[in-house]
């Protein structure tokens, strides 16, 4: 029954009531996709991190079935993984992606590390790695195109016993394990945090939003439900008819933004980041967590909708005579003031999830107190209105503060995003003015005569370089123009020069710290795309649906006499005015919370980006409530306006 007369009212709207329908549909089928990419971004990097965890080995406890140990070569100015291993028992289970333990002197490369040894001289590549038995699988790669060598070893060879440097960026010394199952690098923790905090980061302004698509055409609504009120309708049968169409819709918004995010993952394994881009299998997320959140969506906009009955249930008479609402209390504006005082002190020390919680409690707290600000620009804007437009446009805000800050706080929300990011965004990279040398610590008391071996393997690659000795350190600067084809030759000569040690430059030393800081900007790049399209999906989809809310009202004023650009005016200014005060506000708000996290002062990178987020803000809400304008002209050429 409840089913027959919520289809049959929703079919009563007429086309603009579809419309409506439509416009929530499309809301949560944006909120749903989104949300999706958030959740699949974290499991693809729990992926990562269990994939690439048999390389950092876990000394054995007690017997030993292998030894490992591990460092960094480098080709074309790409990093190569090297992964050392040798088996001390004969039963010793293979690592992930080789169907046996390698045997010594045997070499098993990645594919991409194969086609670029296949396709470079031998000189420059190939012969670092002469016996090569055959092709990881893609269960041993951290990434697509990841270049990694598995090099086998007898458990007394000069590469399992030497001595090597025990900090990352260089080497990993050689460890007995009991398995290979190693535990997840202290690097892909390091992302797995970046990735909870982005994450957090979307899907707050997503929850938000999702919970505004509830209440999109919700003054039209409530006028029809409350009408059935007065006619006889009980409160339960009002609220099962609101979840009924509220949970309909959102199923069907839901299944359509799986949809569009499924079409969207091949897009979406392109970014690159950690160096390489993704498996589209890690960026799939399970069964469960997509049922998960196919049933969480729809719940959450059922609750909003049932939140937002109270006044059609207690007082439908109020509603259906149009009565302004009691207005919000400060209490709203002194919880964000509480969670900003106590800020700092939650991001001092914590734990990660104590950061996330504290950003989302912030995020929440500005949500909670933008009806109450929106309010109260409508009021000063209706007490210091000199003409129709701005008048109008106060006394909306004033009327109903909540549909106002849906309109605007995708943006507003985008600005926190936006203060919060933009400041902590590193700047651009020095060029490197580094000496160009190759450099490789020798055993105590042999540097001498490994600069010996260096010279003769420099000479026989037809690589002209001066060899020097500082400390323990053999040096190896190239005495002439020297192309990348020419440091891949010199760096195949002195290739196991010294054992388990690989030559290096400062440059590659470095290229890691580096790397993260590209990564931060790359998923800057990212949550921000992902806001903005929230804020101006938002800002469409919210003026659209504010415009069919107040149609019968919009009539009446075109009737009366109202120009239709006056109607326009006001309807923009209702949107720019408290955009302009709380994306600022917003803005502001981020970048307090971000002074915690800030080292060495502003850069003029996130300067920049902060900047150019405000102009793009300003221009998608301004495009995207100005494709309402057409909506806005239909509606008042009614002759008969009429609620629905």
């Amino acid at each position: 029954m409840n089913l027959d007369l919520t289809w049959r009212l929703l079919k009563g709207g007429g086309r603009k009531g579809l419309l409506g329908v439509w416009l929530t549909l499309g809301a949560v089928a944006v909120s749903t996709a989104l949300l999706l990419f958030a959740v699949a971004a974290n499991l693809a990097f729990d992926a990562r991190a269990e994939r690439g965890a048999w390389r950092n080995p876990v000394p054995a406890a007690g017997d030993a079935v292998a030894v490992e140990a591990s460092r960094f070569d480098y080709v074309r100015d790409q990093v190569i993984t090297v992964v050392d291993l040798a088996a001390l028992r004969p039963d010793a289970a293979p690592p992930p992606g080789l169907p046996r333990f390698p045997k010594p002197g045997e070499t098993w490369l990645s594919p991409a590390l194969a086609e670029l040894a296949r396709d470079l001289p031998p000189a420059e590549l190939g012969d670092r790695y002469p016996r090569r038995a055959g092709v990881l699988g893609d269960e041993a790669l951290v990434y697509p195109g990841e270049l990694v060598a598995v090099v086998g070893h007898a458990p007394d060879a000069p590469a399992m016993t030497a001595e090597r440097s025990d900090d990352w960026i260089v080497a990993k010394p050689p460890v007995r394990v009991a398995s290979l199952a190693g535990t997840p690098s202290e690097d892909a923790e390091a992302y797995k945090v970046l990735a909870v905090i982005a994450s957090v980061l979307m899907v707050v302004p997503l929850l938000v939003f999702g919970g505004a698509a509830a209440r999109l055409t919700v003054a039209r609504r409530d006028r029809r439900l409350a009408a059935l009120r007065l006619v006889g309708a009980t409160p339960g049968q009002v609220v099962r008819m609101t979840v009924a169409e509220a949970v309909l819709v959102a199923l069907a918004g839901a299944l359509a933004g799986a949809v569009a995010f499924a079409l969207a993952v091949p897009y979406l394994t392109r970014i690159e980041i950690q160096g390489g881009a993704w498996f589209a299998g890690d960026l799939f997320p399970g069964l469960a967590v997509l049922a998960g959140v196919l049933v969480a969506v729809p719940l959450l906009v059922g609750l909003s909708a049932v939140a937002g009955l109270r006044r059609v249930v207690v007082s439908p008479l109020g509603v259906a005579k149009r009565e302004t609402p009691p207005g919000m209390r400060f209490v709203r504006v002194l919880a964000l003031l509480v969670v900003l005082a106590v800020f700092p002190m939650l991001t001092q020390g914590t734990s990660v999830a104590i950061v996330a919680v504290a950003l989302g409690l912030a995020f929440l707290c500005l949500n909670l107190a933008g009806p109450w600000v929106v309010g109260l620009i409508g009021r000063i804007t209706a007490g210091t209105a000199r003409g129709p437009a701005r008048l109008l446009a106060g006394r909306r805000l004033v009327d109903d503060p909540r549909s106002a800050w849906r309109t605007v706080s995708g943006v507003a929300l985008t600005g926190f995003v936006a203060g919060f990011l933009g400041l902590l965004s590193p700047g651009a990279f020095a060029v490197d003015d580094r000496p160009l040398q190759l450099r490789v610590l020798a055993p105590a008391g042999q540097a001498e005569q490994v600069a010996g071996q260096a010279r003769e393997r420099l000479a026989a690659a037809k690589v002209p370089a001066v060899v020097t000795v500082v400390k323990r350190t053999v040096v190896a600067a190239p005495s002439g123009p020297l192309d990348t084809a020419g440091m891949d030759r010199a760096r195949t000569a002195l290739a196991e020069l010294v054992p388990g040690r690989t030559a290096t430059t400062e440059a590659d030393e470095g290229r890691f710290g580096e790397q993260i800081l590209l990564d931060v900007r790359v998923g800057t790049i990212v949550v921000l795309s992902v806001s903005f399209l929230v804020a101006i999906a938002s800002a469409g989809i919210t003026a659209a649906s504010s415009v069919l809310d107040r149609r019968q009202t919009y009539g009446l004023l075109r009737l009366a006499g109202t120009p239709l650009e006056v109607l326009d005016r006001a309807r923009r200014a209702e949107t720019l005015i408290p955009l302009g005060v709380m994306g600022g506000g917003a803005i502001l708000v981020g970048a307090f919370c971000a002074t915690p996290f800030m080292i060495g002062g502003i850069s003029v990178a996130g300067v920049v980006t902060l900047v150019v987020c405000v102009v793009l803000g300003f221009a998608g809400v301004i495009g995207a409530g100005a494709l309402s304008r057409p909506l806005l002209r239909s509606v008042t050429a009614d002759p008969a306006p009429r609620p629905d």
